[in-house]
């Protein structure tokens, strides 16, 4: 399994196929263009709608409060910078980011439908190479986005340094059940009836078989923390989630 893709490898997976590593970014963009419209219905069908308490607990892990300049990588639809447009008030600002402008198109038209218009600032970035100035953010957030990056480490490291000192980084991700028979019976649902859904909703099986895949090719939580510590977080931790189906970790740059 490979976490990370250093810039002298020429291929890395994307799901269970290995790829050139200049064609990943294409890949990964071609599948939410293809699922952005009917992204937070296939959330709501995929956990039960469990997606939403996974995100509320990332926001109050977050220690977000007025004032406060948040960064939300992979914002997709934009869950969490709703949620953080409240906490930071007027005087505070959540950018809302993402690599994919169809995701970014669908989050921007959501939150101008629900009049948060006045603290919440659009940029489609790439998270191997954030385009903002150092020591920018109070605290940056990443949900569901890490195991679609080419590179992770490399993200990490410029998250970091986006991060004011005593800022924090969370990120929310799909991980290793911590029971055998969890697991079981997560790759069951994984592989048998996520694509169906994915056909039935989107009329795209192949986008949630490579979700599948890519859950699968993420690294481990305790990878992921070693992770953390490599690219300069401190008091480095993990909450396992419904078992471990899901994970969020933590780490504070001092």
């Amino acid at each position: 399994m490979s976490e990370s893709t250093p810039e002298n490898e020429t291929t890395t997976h994307f799901g269970y196929q290995n790829v050139p590593v200049a064609d990943k970014q294409k890949r990964v963009a071609d599948v939410f263009h293809s699922v952005a419209q009917k992204y937070d219905i296939m959330n709501d069908i995929m956990s039960g709608g469990i997606h939403r308490l996974w995100k509320r607990y990332t926001i109050d892990m977050s220690g977000a409060r007025a004032g406060h300049t948040i960064l939300d990588l992979a914002g997709g639809t934009g869950d969490l910078t709703a949620m953080f447009s409240k906490r930071v008030g007027k005087t505070g600002k959540v950018f809302l980011a993402d690599i994919n402008e169809s995701m970014l198109k669908v989050g921007r038209d959501r939150m101008i439908d629900r009049g948060l218009v006045n603290n919440i600032e659009y940029a489609q970035v790439n998270a191997e190479s954030l385009p903002f100035a150092n020591n920018t953010f109070d605290c940056v957030t990443i949900a569901f986005g890490l195991r679609n990056v080419t590179d992770k480490q490399k993200a990490l490291e410029s998250m970091f340094r986006v991060i004011k000192p005593g800022g924090r980084l969370l990120v929310l991700e799909f991980s290793k059940p911590v029971f055998p028979w969890l697991s079981k019976i997560y790759d069951q649902y994984s592989f048998s009836l996520l694509p169906k859904f994915g056909e039935w909703v989107t009329g795209d099986a192949d986008s949630y078989q490579y979700l599948a895949e890519s859950i699968r090719m993420h690294p481990d939580q305790e990878t992921l923390k070693d992770m953390f510590n490599t690219a300069g977080f401190e008091d480095c931790e993990y909450h396992n989630l419904t078992g471990g189906i899901v994970a969020l970790h933590r780490g504070f740059k001092y």
